[in-house]
């Protein structure tokens, strides 16, 4: 059987002795009163911790919600590689087309000559 903590060295001689204390000191008639009043004080403590842990509970989601530091992150490193993700694409595009197209001129100071020279790309589907 289990009994309450402050229960357990109190035999069972004592405890009459502390309900005839109690009876001489309050009274037959205001005992149920007190027992009243008693048990709803302990029903609203009961009650205003659960509803304190709740809130306690409620706050923490809350918090983890407003910060959601993983999207925050994600958010910000798109921000960051999307322009240079276009700007990767632009300078290979360009590299792409202007290499088709590419003469260069070599001048010979001793004869004074204009030689130029068209530069063929070396991409994958050239070599083949």
């Amino acid at each position: 059987m289990l009994s309450p903590l402050f229960l357990n060295d109190v035999a069972g001689s004592e405890i009459i002795v502390i309900i005839l204390v109690v009876l001489i000191f309050f009274g037959s008639k205001s005992i149920p009163g007190i027992a009243k009043t008693l048990g709803k004080t302990l029903y609203q403590i009961k009650n205003a911790s659960s509803e304190l842990q709740n809130e306690i509970k409620k706050s923490g989601f809350d918090i983890k919600e407003d910060l959601k530091i993983s999207n925050l992150i994600k958010e910000q490193q798109e921000e960051i590689t999307r322009p240079m993700d276009q700007v990767y694409s632009e300078i290979e595009n360009t590299m792409h087309y202007s290499s088709e197209n590419i003469s260069t001129e070599k001048i010979i100071p001793e004869k004074k000559v204009v030689i130029k020279e068209e530069l063929k790309p070396t991409t994958k589907k050239a070599e083949k």
